[in-house]
């Protein structure tokens, strides 16, 4: 049966899902919400989601948000699809994927997050330029910390659900400093992320996930 996939482009958690699916090579219907069009507040959008918020998945009769929730739900769901085990590895590998997922959602993704709000969410006349340079200091500090933790292939040697991830995090860095040019983050991912990023990209499913409204 196919799964409904509730997103909005270029959303980061949206992303990361959506790598997910692919990676599992599941059948799925994509059903691409506007943000600018106020989908999400639309009643029958309500109806599935309490939260009003993409990701979404709807499998079957189980309905399911928060995106490191349905990453983790189609691993275990379907665990011998596509391209394989999203937490791959002993109990202990399982553990520092998991670990690591928790401080990119904790420390990097609170960040960036803070700064798209801003940006995408608020006219510019409302922006606020001191709180744009303190984060801007911090997500600098946090790409650092990340580009000391990359090792092997993947981020942590296998393709795991820690790649799919951070990736989307990184690749909205760019459209954020084209928005406000004050912001300077890019130079600051270092040379082992970037071409990290570069095998992320060159992965058979990658372009299939790019947002559609960045193409």
């Amino acid at each position: 049966m196919t799964i409904k996939f509730y997103a909005g482009s270029g959303s980061p958690v949206v992303w990361r899902v959506w790598l997910a699916l692919e990676h599992k090579a599941l059948s799925y219907e994509l059903k691409m919400l506007s943000f600018q069009a106020g989908d999400l507040r639309k009643p029958e959008f309500q109806a599935i989601t309490p939260r009003g918020k993409v990701p979404v998945i709807v499998d079957e009769d189980f309905t399911l948000y928060e995106s490191s929730a349905i990453v983790e739900y189609l691993n275990e769901r379907y665990p011998d699809a596509g391209h394989g085990n999203l937490f791959p590895g002993d109990v202990q590998q399982r553990a520092l994927i998991r670990r690591t997922i928790c401080e990119i959602d904790c420390y990097l993704m609170s960040l960036v997050g803070s700064v798209g709000r801003q940006i995408f969410s608020k006219p510019k006349e409302e922006w606020d330029q001191a709180s744009f340079a303190e984060t801007q200091d911090k997500i600098i500090t946090e790409l650092a910390n990340f580009e000391k933790m990359q090792h092997g292939e993947y981020f942590l040697e296998q393709l795991s659900a820690v790649d799919y991830t951070l990736y989307p995090i990184l690749a909205i860095l760019p459209r954020m400093e084209k928005t406000n040019p004050q912001l300077k983050m890019t130079p600051a991912v270092g040379k082992k992320l970037q071409a990290w990023m570069k095998r992320i990209e060159e992965l058979p499913f990658f372009a299939k996930t790019y947002p559609p409204h960045w193409k």
